[in-house]
């Protein structure tokens, strides 16, 4: 993997952000396995899933289908969906929910009770459907304790990186303040003039 990447204006813009707690970091880097601004797309056939879910130690083997890539491309937007929600704390659209329904039932997403008093939820199922449920199922533990909505897209809809957002009070917009950031404030100030 690569520390930064360079938008199509030619920034160089560090991927090293914070990372996000736990299992929640792989639900983010799973949502930049798709470089909107570029093109590039880790997963775009069956062998980039395969390759990308065997290095986040989702599956120790596996053998996607075209099924499972598509499956796994559109719970990763859904994802990307849900995550620019984050910043308005609206209400997630009914595709969006719609995806996240069918990837929890492939997975078989099922709840567990701990011996603290607590609660984990795990995919019963096996394989790409499993993988996949185990990004959910860290969506739902931070759903639980409160880091789900930290986790965003930049609101540069050129860029839409996933980003942990570490603000005081949970407001930042862009995945780089000085690349989208700034990017934004010459647009606003652009149009200001005119």
């Amino acid at each position: 993997m690569h520390n930064q990447r360079l938008t199509q204006d030619g920034y160089a813009v560090s991927m090293l952000s914070t990372p996000a707690p736990g299992a929640l970091e792989a639900v983010r880097q799973f949502v930049n396995t798709l470089d909107v601004e570029t093109g590039v797309d880790q997963i775009d056939d069956r062998d980039g899933l395969r390759v990308w879910l065997v290095a986040y130690e989702l599956v120790s083997d596996a053998t996607p289908t075209a099924r499972d890539l598509r499956r796994a491309i559109d719970l990763r937007e859904a994802l990307r969906e849900a995550m620019a929600a984050n910043h308005d704390r609206s209400d997630l659209p009914a595709e969006v929910r719609t995806v996240l329904d069918a990837g929890a039932k492939h997975a078989d997403l099922s709840v567990e009770f701990t011996p603290d008093r607590g609660w984990r939820t795990t995919a019963r199922a096996r394989g790409v459907d499993g993988a996949l449920g185990e990004l959910l199922s860290a969506v739902v533990e931070a759903m639980a304790d409160g880091s789900w909505r930290r986790l965003k897209v930049c609101a540069d809809d050129q860029c839409r990186w996933a980003f942990y957002d570490t603000s005081r009070a949970v407001t930042g917009k862009w995945c780089s303040m000085q690349v989208c950031g700034n990017r934004a404030k010459q647009q606003a100030w652009r149009e200001r003039q005119r």
